[in-house]
């Protein structure tokens, strides 16, 4: 199905109640699904339709009017920022192991293959954006991508949101940050490299399993990691900073110091600003699908995840410190210095923490890599190569 026929316009009565911008009538092929009654669809606040389409089989888009962009982060959260931003919700990558999936719940909708396959888009985002930077109330600070669902998942090929939502930010001298296992961000370099003379920008990839019949059991959707390490490649060849999250090490798959020492050594290689490592979190909804595929692909390993996880989110402490111990002589041997700020590890035992960078997505208790957060440069105007280990 061709898709150039749906274009966003004028303000009309939602499928489920409230207003918003219109789309023009679907062409004859398009299959808008029935059901928006139901309570699952009544869930979704602003349900302009339901789109499925040969090009993206097994998906089902569901577009909204958004009433809002910015999200504030909850007062206490170890965020290093204030405010995110999520162009989608749900994602076509389906990582196994994605923290996000609890999320898709709160809309009534499946955090299994549901979270995969029905993906929400806010088809206003950069209307909605502009106005809200252009309060007077607004501080510009921080706004971070990617701390949800990705920006850069498939379906930005088509509705291409990122590029509206870029010079928004940067018009308005908001500082900004993109974290993405998406290959799509490549598209939207030079934009990036020519709002970053405005204002700061981070960029960060997760890269983290190098095994290709690995990647594609556990995250079948993203783009291969050989063509990630290239968007690397690219953004720093651009001049632009980009931090990588090796993430997530999956215990006795992806730990063994032979894993390690070749993914570290690649990123290394590609120029990544900084390396950050981060054993895998299970947070309700991931922990479920990802205990599923366990049991199918590796079931002798089930009962050791159930004694390391427990009934928590995260690896024992033991272990984290275990992995801290082997990824350091790794990132000595291909030249990232561990000079920043506290690492994770110390950090239980020290009251010292990094300004501003500590938490991440899914795990409080880690933190960003350089580059990955919009900060100064240094005074050659080349972010400085830096590790800041995340356990």
């Amino acid at each position: 199905m061709r898709w150039d026929g749906q274009r966003v316009g004028g303000a009309v009565p939602g499928p489920i109640g409230g207003t918003g911008p219109g789309a023009a009538p679907a062409l004859p092929d398009a299959s808008a699904l029935p059901g928006l009654d139901a309570p699952a669809m009544r869930a979704i606040s602003g349900l302009l339709r339901t789109v499925t389409t040969p090009e993206f089989t097994g998906i089902t888009f569901h577009e909204v009017a958004a009433r809002s962009a910015l999200n504030q982060v909850p007062p206490g959260s170890p965020m290093p920022f204030r405010y995110t931003l999520n162009p989608y919700r749900g994602c076509s990558h389906a990582c196994v192991y994605c923290f996000a999936r609890g999320t898709h719940s709160y809309l009534e909708l499946d955090t299994g293959a549901g979270f995969d396959s029905e993906i929400v888009v806010k088809l206003n985002l950069a209307e909605v954006l502009r106005r809200e930077l252009a309060r007077p109330s607004w501080s510009r600070e921080h706004v971070a991508m990617g701390t949800n669902t990705d920006p850069y998942q498939r379906a930005e090929g088509r509705y291409r949101l990122m590029p509206g939502v870029i010079r928004a930010l940067a018009e308005s001298g908001t500082p900004f940050s993109i974290l993405t296992k998406g290959g799509l961000l490549r598209r939207d370099l030079p934009l990036l490299q020519e709002v970053s003379a405005a204002v700061p920008v981070g960029l960060g990839l997760s890269i983290a399993i190098w095994d290709e019949s690995l990647h594609r059991s556990l995250e079948p959707g993203t783009p291969s990691p050989r063509a990630r390490l290239e968007v690397v490649r690219a953004a720093r060849a651009a001049g632009l900073p980009c931090g990588v999250f090796l993430a997530p090490v999956l215990p006795w798959l992806t730990d063994s110091e032979e894993h390690l020492d070749e993914a570290i050594g690649r990123l290394a290689g590609a120029g990544a600003t900084g390396v950050t490592v981060v054993p895998l979190h299970l947070r309700p909804g991931a922990r479920e699908w990802f205990f599923t595929w366990l049991q199918r692909e590796h079931p002798k390993l089930v009962r050791r995840y159930r004694e390391l996880y427990g009934k928590g989110a995260y690896a024992s402490k033991e272990y984290r410190q275990w992995l801290g111990g082997r990824v350091q002589p790794l990132l000595r041997r291909h030249g990232i210095s561990n000079s920043g700020p506290t690492s994770g590890i110390d950090r239980a035992t020290s009251a010292g923490r990094g300004a501003g960078m500590d938490g991440i997505p899914g795990d409080p208790e880690s933190r960003f890599p350089t580059g990955s957060l919009p900060a100064a440069a240094n005074s050659s105007g080349t972010p400085a190569r830096e590790q800041l280990t995340l356990l």
